[in-house]
């Protein structure tokens, strides 16, 4: 399996799919940065004016509800319609699910549109298959990754959608698949925006590989390798940013295939 994720992460850099991101304030150059490190070519925008246009040329869909607000909710229903439409793929990251009624409510919107990837945290999985009324703790999780596994399962029967949750296991949910990576350092949960900037990467690949549940393992697999092996030379959360970013660029084949804790449940 190694060689055959290595070979989407080659995929991307060759082809440098153009990813359109409506993400939030917080991530905005975070998320490009990456994407850009992989070699694809982020798009950030989300006036609702031009959403038609950058529908038709960009590969894939990033929707980020982290910092919303009407006009923002406008553009990402606008620009989901649009990849359902044209077949597209799109990813959701459902940022801070359960914590208000405003962000429910836009999330029940977004996942009627049948998302190719919902990817979040624990606490955000459950909140958004409605598995329990408990809020979540915004933006992070209070719930294990093993612990959403059913209402993973839940959202992929409903909606259809691949589903990555994110926790010290990735864990990733499709019809019958159920892929489980262990990779990533506890140090990265101290840098805000790094789920955000997995989900990008996600975006990028679901573009471009045609397996998408490989995609999303090939996604998830390099973001964690990159941080685990930045972890090991940063000094903190500071230098860690600086030295991921820097990894997800020069990862080698050989890197990826000694550190990868892949399962196939």
């Amino acid at each position: 399996m190694a060689s055959s994720l290595w070979h989407h992460i080659l995929l991307v850099r060759k082809q440098a799919p153009l990813v359109h991101n409506i993400t939030n304030y917080v991530v905005m150059n975070n998320s490009a940065n990456a994407l850009l490190a992989i070699g694809a070519s982020p798009i950030m925008a989300h006036a609702h004016q031009e959403i038609d246009e950058l529908s038709s040329i960009c590969q894939a869909l990033v929707l980020n509800i982290g910092t919303l607000d009407e006009l923002w909710v406008k553009s990402m229903l606008q620009a989901a319609k649009i990849a359902k439409d044209n077949k597209k793929p799109f990813v959701l990251d459902p940022v801070g699910a359960g914590a208000t009624a405003y962000r429910d409510q836009t999330l029940s919107q977004l996942v009627a549109l049948k998302p190719t990837v919902i990817r979040g945290n624990a606490s955000e999985i459950l909140a958004l298959a409605k598995h329990h009324q408990a809020k979540t703790k915004g933006v992070d999780s209070t719930a294990q990754s093993q612990e959403a596994i059913a209402a993973a399962r839940f959202l992929n029967s409903q909606y259809g959608a691949i589903v990555c949750i994110s926790g010290q296991t990735d864990i990733i949910i499709s019809n019958d698949t159920h892929i489980e990576i262990s990779n990533g350092n506890a140090l990265m949960t101290k840098v805000t925006g790094l789920g955000c900037s997995a989900t990008a990467i996600i975006g990028a690949f679901i573009a471009v590989v045609e397996d998408k549940v490989e995609a999303v393992a090939a996604a998830t697999a390099l973001m964690s390798i990159a941080g685990e092996i930045a972890a090991q030379s940063a000094n903190g959360p500071g230098s860690l940013q600086m030295q991921l970013l820097d990894k997800l660029h020069n990862i080698t084949e050989l890197e990826f295939e000694q550190h990868l804790k892949f399962k196939l449940l």
